[in-house]
């Protein structure tokens, strides 16, 4: 257990961002299975821009890094326009 008052502090700060960081990361995890999950072009191309948002957010926040996010953001767009493709 942590004995000095400065390492009872960290404790709490490593807490309180352990649960936000948790949030952030549940947020782009459900942005992007509703990307996958579109079975529709127009729908998919709405959730994208969402997921996107949420990714870029998850990085700078530094949830996750920010080629990470590029290449889910790329494998979405790609997935999407696949979508469209296969629609016409």
């Amino acid at each position: 257990m942590a004995t000095s008052k400065q390492s009872q502090k960290r404790i709490r700060t490593n807490e309180k961002a352990r649960l936000a960081n948790k949030a952030v990361r549940g947020a782009m995890k459900t942005a992007v299975k509703r990307v996958v999950g579109a079975t529709v072009a127009v729908e998919g191309k709405a959730d994208l821009a969402a997921a996107m948002k949420k990714l870029d957010k998850a990085a700078k926040a530094g949830v996750i890094h920010k080629n990470a996010a590029a290449r889910r953001k790329s494998r979405l767009a790609k997935r999407v326009n696949a979508l469209a493709k296969a629609s016409k």
